[in-house]
């Protein structure tokens, strides 16, 4: 089973304004709202994918609830704890004559420690050896910075494999509990190395160091339109990316974990993986919002992968 934990959850507005003016009346020309936060996301495209998945995480107020209900009519399996105060809302601001994409997240409700502890309780009651784990996203108030550490540490305990999607201390602090995968960008890479790595091989060998030094067993580095990384102990691939029409740009990164999720739990081989991988991501940047790409749309996509071993 594939557990998806998303502490700081959202519902996700996306709105399409043409040339987006700063300081100036602007017109919404289209609009959707979906269930968000990154795992969320990522238990969204594991369902169209075929797979399953539990997603857990914490809500509160009438967003929390609307939240809650969207994700169990898309099928999806939940484990929720209900706390006092409102779920934040994202609004995301697609600009397609300038073609940007702009996120304006608000800082979601304050958790105890309590609450944290009863939600991690609760996953750790289900996991068995060998289930995969998602810790993804951002912190909710009041969550200790080694909150990934922790969870990464106790899933591990219960024998189950997890993938860790976090950038600042949050990555830095859960490295130190060596999860089996992290998926950095290329940014974030540089930034919690503190170097400034440019090419692919600055990169593939960045990832290696992590992996020696953690104890993590495959590093995921995207890169945006350049594609992305695929290193392991014995090998390194170079997906390019796929050229698509772009919707929205906002999720594509959940969505590639959701395929590493789904191909290790199958046993899929790197070459699989990357293939998946590479076409999932791609077809949901051709999605509006952060609502999951069909199968179908990412079948067609996986022949027209192209990838390299460094």
């Amino acid at each position: 089973m594939i557990y998806t934990v998303t502490l700081n959850p959202a519902l996700d507005k996306t709105v399409e304004i043409p040339s987006l003016t700063i300081d100036s009346v602007n017109r919404i020309t289209a609009m959707r709202t979906d269930p968000g936060g990154k795992g969320i996301n990522v238990s969204k495209v594991i369902h169209k994918l075929g797979g399953r998945s539990v997603a857990a995480g914490i809500l509160g107020g009438a967003t929390g609830r609307a939240i809650c209900s969207a994700v169990q009519e898309m099928g999806l399996e939940t484990s929720f704890c209900f706390v006092d105060g409102e779920t934040r809302t994202n609004l995301k601001i697609i600009d397609p004559v300038n073609h940007t994409n702009t996120d304006i997240n608000e800082p979601g409700i304050t958790v105890s420690k309590e609450v944290l502890e009863e939600l991690l309780s609760r996953l750790l009651a289900n996991i068995l050896p060998g289930d995969l784990v998602v810790l993804s996203g951002s912190l909710p108030k009041g969550a200790p910075k080694d909150t990934y550490r922790t969870w990464t540490a106790a899933c591990r305990e219960k024998g189950a494999k997890v993938i860790l999607d976090a950038d600042g201390d949050r990555l830095a602090c859960g490295l130190e509990a060596s999860p089996y995968l992290i998926k950095p960008n290329n940014h974030e890479l540089s930034l919690l190395l503190g170097q400034n790595l440019e090419t692919k091989e600055e990169l593939a060998q960045a990832a290696k160091n992590l992996m020696a030094r953690y104890g993590i067993a495959e590093v995921v580095v995207s890169m945006g339109a350049e594609g992305a990384l695929y290193v392991t102990e014995e090998t390194t691939i170079r997906a390019e990316g796929l050229k698509v029409p772009v919707g929205s740009t906002v999720g594509a990164g959940d969505s590639v974990v959701a395929a590493l999720a789904v191909a290790k739990e199958r046993g899929l081989s790197l070459e699989e993986t990357v293939r998946l991988s590479t076409a999932t991501g791609a077809a949901n940047v051709m999605c509006s919002g952060t609502q999951a790409a069909e199968y179908e749309v990412i079948e067609g996509l996986i022949p027209q992968v192209v990838f390299h071993r460094l």
